[in-house]
């Protein structure tokens, strides 16, 4: 198999603030204009928890606590040709108020409850999630 055609993996992270998690809109690589939750690939000997905490740090300057899995969805972006296993962890906020850090990667950055997601959301990413755990968006 062409290694090229083989899935990535992808952590994000759901920080949870007062009831609300934080969202970022994605610029420069598919998804361009989406909102999403912080998060990237996964490096080599990195594990779960490691990513989204490194990510949220450089993303948007935030320190995360209490890490935990939340799902794993199979999402495919056929448009772009491409595909990802997504790590949905979640966590709480430590530290820091979010920063821009990467504004050729992001564009706004927002606090929403689950059930007031500004639009366009990163999908199939959301919509993979929500059919996971519908018990979030109630």
């Amino acid at each position: 198999m062409n290694d090229s055609k083989r899935p990535n993996v992808g952590a994000c992270v759901l920080i949870w603030r007062d009831g609300k998690i934080l969202l970022i809109e994605r610029r420069g690589s598919h998804g361009h204009g989406a909102w999403a939750t912080p998060g990237g690939h996964l490096e080599f000997g990195e594990n779960w928890e490691e990513c989204v905490k490194r990510e949220a740090m450089e993303e948007i300057g935030v320190e995360i606590k209490n890490v935990r899995f939340l799902a794993a969805t199979n999402d495919i972006f056929p448009s772009h040709d491409k595909h990802y296993v997504s790590i949905w962890m979640e966590a709480d906020w430590a530290a820091n108020e979010p920063q821009n850090m990467e504004p050729e990667k992001a564009g706004g950055i927002a606090w929403h409850t689950l059930t007031d997601l500004p639009s366009p959301l990163f999908e199939p990413s959301w919509s993979n999630l929500k059919k996971l755990k519908p018990e979030l968006f109630i």
